[in-house]
């Protein structure tokens, strides 16, 4: 590994929040805005120990909610870099509820969010590469690139046609 390169394991970040009323909807789960809220600040924090610069948020993918998280439960939110490109990277997410009361954990849902690094002037700035080391951080890795393509296609930045990745899923 050279000096521009760094593990998942060093960008990561657990963060932990305990649901109050005011996180709350009718039904006393966990609003999902103010999860997406938590989300974007554990991935934010996770691409700035990355790589060590200030970060913007850049595409949010899907999320969906498994299991929703009740008042009085706490959330965790592991974040990490599971890719960088040049001056982009992407995030990875688990949340977990935990009820203390019944003393048990549970999945609420997994997201990627992609966050670019600013230098000085605002302006996009190259990062470190990432070298994945479990054999989760390798399947992780390697997923990534074709989940960039699917999101450059959205945002209309990427031909249909040039998602080689992406095309060599479905095409022998």
């Amino acid at each position: 590994m050279d000096q521009f390169s760094k593990t998942a394991k060093e960008s990561s970040v657990t963060m932990t929040e305990l649901v109050l009323p005011n996180d709350t909807n009718m039904f006393g789960n966990l609003m999902g805005g103010r999860l997406m809220y938590w989300m974007d600040i554990a991935a934010a924090l996770a691409a700035m120990k990355h790589c060590g610069t200030p970060v913007v948020t850049a595409s949010v993918d899907n999320i969906s909610f498994e299991n929703p998280i009740k008042l009085g439960n706490a959330v965790h939110i592991q974040a990490r870099v599971s890719r960088a490109f040049n001056t982009s990277m992407e995030i990875f997410m688990s949340v977990w509820g935990e009820d203390a009361l019944h003393q048990y954990k549970y999945k609420s849902n997994e997201a990627y969010f992609t966050f670019v690094s600013l230098d000085p002037n605002g302006k996009p700035r190259k990062i470190p590469a990432l070298v994945p080391e479990t054999e989760d951080e390798k399947k992780l890795f390697d997923g990534a690139l074709r989940r960039r393509q699917v999101r450059l296609i959205l945002g209309g930045k990427m031909q249909p046609d040039d998602a080689t990745e992406l095309k060599a899923l479905f095409f022998k």
